[in-house]
């Protein structure tokens, strides 16, 4: 079982509602291996795009750069779990005290490293939907509305308020309150970039009707038509990332809304049960997204051929 303080808290509630109302439905349990596989993979995955994006100028621009900093967020989630793993190793062998005070700061550093990977995903989703908006809707003015320097103050903001509120989240996870917050906090997030991209794809049929409508004369339409095609496929890329962070995280937050809901509830227990199988989704989070950076982008799948094949891969770049 993992180790982190807010998971200890989930499976302890999981487990005294099933002490008080037994169910029919064992709990799943999921190999350690497992869970040490996916958060190796995870991060050698994650790293390399942050190692792609900062290592190539042709990757230096406002979308790739909240790529990069989604891809940080993974890493740091993907290295925490790695290294949590690692210390479980470490206690089940004798080395480790499984209750001593280090290892219990150590262990609320690890969840506020979590948490913060977390609230930096949806973020970092928020503004790449902002940045593909204006992109496709304001591509005149995109390179003087989304400056580099304006980019990097948001990814300072982005850090920052999602550092303070891991903090707060870890620190005060037992009251029922904040984690109403963070069930909130999760629901309108996702009702937000979903507007969005809803909304993004409907002006984008507007779009393309009026592209039809353009003359062919002096390869205008040939034109437009190109430039729309490739922001339309960048948009497609970020609502598969979209999708599957909503995939991996929501049967996570519907286990927390189960807890607060139903409790007692011996029915919900079935549910419960597959705890572990919920973590495992949320961890292969980290797994999935640099799979489909390397399948839609076509910069990114060259810079990580480079990567990969050429011994003096800098110089490649």
């Amino acid at each position: 079982m993992l180790n982190s303080f807010i998971i200890r808290t989930l499976f302890q509630l999981t487990m005294n509602a099933t002490t008080v109302n037994p169910s029919d439905c064992p709990e799943v349990k999921v190999p350690f291996l497992v869970f040490f596989i996916i958060g190796v993979v995870s991060l050698a995955e994650n790293l390399l795009v942050v190692v792609a994006v900062i290592c190539n100028r042709n990757l230096h621009s406002p979308m790739y750069c909240f790529i990069c900093s989604l891809a940080a967020f993974n890493t740091i989630a993907s290295l925490t779990k790695t290294w949590e793993n690692l210390m479980i190793v470490f206690a089940d062998v004798g080395q480790l005290e499984k209750k001593g005070s280090s290892e219990t700061k150590l262990d609320d550093v690890m969840d506020s490293l979590l948490c913060m990977s977390f609230v930096g995903s949806i973020f970092s989703f928020l503004a790449i939907a902002v940045d593909r908006y204006i992109t496709i809707f304001h591509a005149l003015r995109y390179h003087n509305i989304m400056t580099m320097r304006r980019t990097g103050v948001i990814l300072g903001v982005i850090w920052a308020t999602c550092g303070v509120s891991a903090v707060l989240m870890v620190r005060f996870f037992e009251s029922k309150i904040i984690m109403i917050c963070f069930i909130v906090f999760f629901v309108v997030s996702l009702v937000i970039i979903c507007f969005l991209y809803v909304y993004m794809f409907m002006l984008a049929l507007i779009h393309a009707r009026k592209i039809a409508a353009l003359p062919t004369y002096g390869g205008r339409k040939c034109r437009s038509q190109r430039r729309w095609g490739g922001n339309m496929r960048g948009a497609l890329t970020l609502t598969i990332l979209f999708g599957a962070f909503v995939v991996c995280w929501a049967p996570f937050f519907l286990h927390l809304i189960i807890i607060m809901v139903c409790p007692m509830n011996p029915y919900c227990e079935c549910y419960r049960s597959l705890f572990q199988l919920h973590v495992v989704l949320l961890m292969s989070h980290a797994l999935i997204d640099p799979a489909i950076y390397a399948f839609r982008s076509a910069e990114l799948r060259h810079t990580f051929k480079k990567m990969l094949l050429c011994s003096d891969w800098i110089r490649c770049l």
